[in-house]
């Protein structure tokens, strides 16, 4: 089977990315103005885009092993081109935030054993159990999914595709019970690998409706009405709690967020090739920050501590301007110097889809 290219998906990866970008921004200052308190408070749903981002990457991986299972060096192919595509910025990034940024930014370099977790992708269990470790914070996401491809390989490889169907079903289970009992016990459920699992999965759905050839204009409208029957319970979220504060919508808002990106996902898929919304999504644009959204993701606070330390303006707008500005130069340069390098080595990992 010849799996299809969706270069709309990398519109949609690229919105994932502005979404981390712009929440983070209005994270740690204050707006000046009504317009910009607006917008601040908008700026909160760019949290999701990590979700975007898990429920994105459930689809596209777990197309790609369902394709090639039956490979001969299906494990090596894959574990090999994740290796390729992650490693290389992921231990560059945090070479460059334990032994150059401190000297940049006038801070003291973390003793290794403060680093460790970040090194072995555990960051995650530290922030959520305060166990002592230092590091890029918005790295946590990486961990999650990191262990998402330790263990799925293996669920599509032994199970077939009704027993895999139960397995995501029963991620989604495991999640929600994980939830209540963090939260039952004071720990957050943001960070930690069996809470965030069930976007993953959900992901991982819409690889199935692909297999059947769901995605085709009939059926535009039932994702409509997911997304309809989503957003609702999305939008009382945001408006009412911002997500905070209550422990049902703790338990279940990551599940409601996750289905609604699932039908996002879902709607453009299906929609015709010509369709407005993929011209936009396809536009040079949003195909490039697609393209180069790993590095935005790690670059992005950077970029914003270069710009609020050294050249940071008296207008929120022009920081603003200026560092997103300095995410897409510094992760252009990243991409073309280091991360083609090593995606070029992935030639040699070829799947035959």
């Amino acid at each position: 089977m010849k799996l299809k290219y969706y270069k709309n998906l990398d519109g949609i990866r690229g919105i994932a990315a502005l979404m981390v970008v712009f929440f983070h921004f209005f994270l740690g200052v204050m707006p000046s103005s009504k317009l910009l308190t607006v917008i601040a408070k908008i700026s909160l749903f760019g949290q999701t885009g990590v979700t975007l981002f898990f429920v994105l990457s459930g689809f596209l991986i777990t197309r790609i092993l369902l394709t090639t299972r039956s490979e001969k060096g299906f494990f090596k192919n894959f574990y090999l081109r994740r290796i390729l595509r992650i490693f290389p910025l992921y231990y560059f990034f945090l070479i460059l935030s334990y032994y150059i940024f401190p000297y940049i930014f006038s801070s003291s370099i973390p003793d290794f054993y403060s680093q460790l977790y970040f090194y072995l992708y555990l960051q995650n269990f530290a922030v959520t159990f305060n166990w002592p470790a230092v590091g890029p914070g918005h790295f946590w996401s990486l961990a999650v999914e990191e262990h998402f491809y330790l263990f799925w390989p293996f669920v599509v490889f032994f199970l077939n595709s009704k027993k895999i169907i139960l397995a995501i079903f029963g991620i989604i289970i495991i999640a929600l019970f994980f939830r209540i009992i963090l939260l039952h016990n004071g720990y957050s459920t943001f960070y930690f690998t069996f809470t965030r699992f069930d976007s993953l999965a959900i992901g991982a759905l819409l690889a199935f409706l692909e297999k059947k050839n769901y995605f085709k204009k009939e059926n535009v409208y039932i994702f409509m009405i997911f997304i309809i029957c989503s957003i609702i319970p999305n939008l009382l979220f945001w408006i009412l709690f911002s997500g905070q504060g209550n422990f049902y919508i703790q338990v279940f808002k990551d599940l409601f967020i996750s289905f609604f990106y699932f039908s996002i996902i879902g709607y453009v898929l299906s929609i015709k090739e010509k369709h407005f919304l993929n011209k936009i999504l396809e536009s040079y644009f949003f195909n490039y920050t697609g393209k180069i959204s790993y590095g935005i993701y790690v670059y992005h606070v950077l970029a914003y501590g270069l710009i609020f330390d050294f050249f940071q303006s008296n207008y929120l707008i022009v920081n603003l301007f200026n560092s997103i500005a300095l995410t897409y130069i510094i992760s252009s340069i990243s991409f073309y110097l280091i991360e083609s390098k090593f995606l070029k080595l992935k030639k040699y990992f070829e799947y035959n889809i």
